[in-house]
C-alpha cells in the first residue's frame, strides 16, 4: 500500500532527474540569458530589428536569401527542425556556415500537448540532426506555429535553450495560393518596425511553383528598413551565452 500510493509521484521525480542529467539533453539550469519568458524583442531603445527564418519544408529559396543577406551584410538567424537538417543537409549547413542557428523542434508538433519526455525528444532529436549536418549545436529554440505554453517555456528553459519568438510574422509562408503578393510580405514587415523587433520569415515553399515571397520580399524588407532608419541586430549576443550539449 505505501508503495502503490508513491509510485505516481516516484515516477515523476525519476523521469525528471533523467531528463537534466541524460547525455544529450542537459540544459544548464539557472544560467543568465538561458531562462526567462519567450524572447520577442531585442532588449534596446536602438532603432534596429533582428530578422529571423523558419526552415522546415524544403531548400526553396535558401540560395537566393543567403545571397542577399551576404550582399548587403545583413545578420540572421536561422530556426532549423531536425527533420530539415536530416534531409537538406547541404543546405542546412550553408545556414549555419554565415548565420546562428536554432531549433524549431524535430517533427513540428503542436507543443502545448505535449508531455515533457515528448518535449524533450523534439529537442534532443532536432539538436543530434542539426549537430549532424552542420556541426553546430543550436543555440535557442522556436516553437511550431508559435503556440506555447509557460509550461512549455519552462520545460525548454530547462533544456537548456533560451526561446526567441517574434514580434510579427510576413505571412510569406502562405505564398500565392494563399493570398499574399510580395507587397504583402513587404508592408507586414514594416509595419513590425520598431526598436529591438524581431521579424519572422520563412525559406522553403508550400506550392507547386516553388513560391518563396520572403525570399522575393528580402531585399525590399532591408531597404525599406535602412530608409526608415533602421540598423539589423544579431541575437547571437543574447543567445549565445546558453549552450545545449544536444
Amino acid at each position: 500500500m505505501f508503495w502503490s500510493r508513491r509510485w505516481p509521484a516516484i515516477v515523476a521525480v525519476l523521469l525528471t532527474l533523467l531528463a537534466v542529467a541524460a547525455p544529450g539533453a542537459a540544459g544548464e539550469r539557472g544560467r543568465p540569458g538561458c531562462s526567462g519568458p519567450a524572447l520577442r524583442r531585442v532588449p534596446t531603445e536602438r532603432k534596429v530589428i533582428a530578422l529571423t527564418f523558419n526552415a522546415a519544408w524544403n531548400e526553396d529559396g535558401v540560395s537566393r536569401v543567403l545571397a542577399v543577406l551576404r550582399g548587403e551584410r545583413v545578420p540572421a538567424m536561422f530556426f532549423l527542425t531536425g527533420d530539415f537538417a536530416d534531409r537538406h543537409p547541404e543546405a542546412a549547413r550553408a545556414l549555419a556556415a554565415r548565420h546562428l542557428v536554432g531549433s524549431h523542434s524535430y517533427s513540428h508538433p503542436r507543443f502545448p500537448g505535449l508531455s515533457f519526455p515528448e518535449e524533450r525528444r523534439e529537442a534532443v532529436l532536432s539538436a543530434r540532426a542539426i549537430r549532424r549536418a552542420t556541426g553546430r549545436t543550436p543555440v535557442a529554440f522556436r516553437f511550431p506555429y508559435g503556440e506555447f505554453t509557460e509550461r512549455n517555456v519552462r520545460d525548454v528553459n530547462a533544456l537548456g535553450y533560451p526561446v526567441v519568438e517574434w514580434v510579427d510574422d510576413t505571412a510569406g509562408w502562405r505564398g500565392p495560393d494563399g493570398g499574399v503578393t510580395v507587397d504583402m510580405v513587404v508592408r507586414r514587415a514594416e509595419r513590425a518596425f520598431s526598436p529591438g523587433a524581431i521579424i519572422q520569415m520563412h525559406v522553403g515553399s508550400t506550392d507547386a511553383r516553388h513560391s518563396v515571397l520572403d525570399a522575393d520580399a528580402l531585399p525590399r524588407i532591408i531597404t525599406a528598413a535602412r530608409a526608415h532608419g533602421y540598423g539589423f541586430a544579431d541575437l547571437g549576443r543574447l543567445v549565445r551565452r546558453c549552450r545545449v550539449r544536444g
